[in-house]
């Protein structure tokens, strides 16, 4: 019998052996610690990290040693007798206090370096010549504008195929900072409740739609800095990876002078006059789908009822179901044909969106671009309507359409 349970002793350790010799195959990182801070506040955080880890090891080890004295002096076969009076003893009525104590006495001395370093953090400095950048986040992507060097940049993530090993982690456009330069971020939202969040930045702050919320920094060394969306903001959450690259001012300057070029160039593209044909818009037409309204709308057009709705004929809401209330208003989704009616409508939902719902309006893209989105649209999916938006309808839609408006 004694033999028996030595051997299924046995099998259990060497099932537990195996077991964690296959799960050390799947780790994804091995790293326990915090990234390696690089502001004074995310330092500030790290130091008073590693405090508590230190305090917290040392009380392990004490209660540890205490704990396993206990077992060994105290134990039945040695002939210990347990004290039925224990807890009428001095020790055994203070304990229950001052345990406590002691404990909320290292909290205290945590505390209160904690609270000097959220000051810091939160009590953003009134410098006139602080950078400003202001943060918006979207359903399912970044945006970032440079407003003293009017610059503005959208970061989405980049799909398997292209991310590899970072997949979820990398992003198409970065978002560019000069290190030693005290920057003012301001956050908000175009849509629902967002965090951005950056460990090696130091901080954490919501975006909030309808509000401002803001916070500063100072990067002290260049690098690439990763984080994402800490606030559960829908369905593709996971999607909203932030990447951070920390230059110095003189690669900022010219990363700087290169948008502004690389914008101006679009601007005066879609300006221009030029008719485009038809192979044209839906080549540009397909990447900015993908690049913009897939997320929402998916890569099929097929949407994501009952809050996105399909772009494609025949696939729409059936009349009065699934929809909300300005949705059933507009009347341009009860045939279920989305994106095969009259154009002006087509032209007015994208420029301005619909107010009461998930549609935001896309009015910050310029002439061309929504052009040959809602051309790519429009014969798509298997529309095939054969429309052929030009830059200058969108122009003539701008100054003609306003804002939907709902109850």
């Amino acid at each position: 019998m004694h033999g028996g349970s030595q051997f299924k002793r046995l099998m259990q350790f060497l099932a537990v052996a195996l077991f964690l010799g296959v799960a050390g195959h799947v780790h994804a990182e091995y790293g326990i610690n915090f990234p390696e801070p690089a502001t004074p506040s995310a330092r500030d955080i790290y130091q008073i990290h590693m405090r508590t880890m230190t305090i917290a090891t040392v009380l392990l080890i004490i209660v540890f040693a205490i704990v396993s004295y206990s077992l060994y002096a105290h134990r039945k076969s040695r002939g210990f007798t347990p004290d039925q009076n224990f807890h009428r003893g001095w020790f055994g009525r203070w304990s229950w206090v001052l345990v406590p104590l002691l404990v909320l006495g290292v909290d205290m001395t945590i505390a209160g370096s904690a609270e000097e370093v959220l000051k810091r953090l939160w009590l953003v400095p009134k410098d006139k010549d602080m950078m400003e950048v202001k943060i918006t986040g979207h359903q399912w992507w970044w945006e970032y504008e440079y407003l003293d060097q009017g610059v503005r940049v959208e970061s989405r993530y980049v799909p398997q195929e292209k991310a590899g090993s970072l997949y979820l982690r990398d992003v198409d456009n970065p978002l560019v900072l000069p290190i030693n330069t005290k920057i003012r971020f301001l956050n908000t939202s175009a849509d629902v409740n967002h965090s951005f969040w950056v460990p090696q930045l130091g901080f954490k702050k919501d975006a909030i739609a309808g509000y401002i919320t803001e916070t500063w920094a100072v990067i002290d060394k260049e690098g690439t800095y990763r984080g994402q969306c800490a606030q559960l903001c829908g369905t593709w959450h996971a999607r909203m990876p932030i990447v951070v690259q920390a230059v110095t001012p003189e690669k900022f300057t010219a990363w700087v002078g290169a948008q502004k070029t690389r914008m101006a160039a679009a601007e005066a593209e879609a300006a221009s006059g030029k008719v485009w044909s038809k192979e044209d818009l839906l080549e540009k037409g397909r990447d900015l789908y993908n690049k913009n309204c897939s997320a929402c709308h998916q890569l099929d057009g097929k949407g994501l009822p009952p809050a996105f709705p399909p772009l494609m004929a025949g696939g729409g809401f059936p009349a009065g179901e699934n929809m909300t209330k300005p949705l059933q208003e507009r009347g341009f989704f009860k045939d279920g044909k989305i994106v095969v009616g009259p154009v002006p409508k087509h032209l007015d939902i994208v420029l301005n969106g619909i107010a009461g719902t998930p549609m935001q309006p896309w009015n910050q893209l310029n002439d061309l671009e929504i052009a040959a989105i809602v051309t790519y649209e429009r014969n798509a999916f298997n529309n095939n309507t054969g429309d052929v938006i030009q830059p200058a309808d969108v122009a003539k839609a701008r100054g003609a359409t306003a804002p939907a408006k709902s109850d």
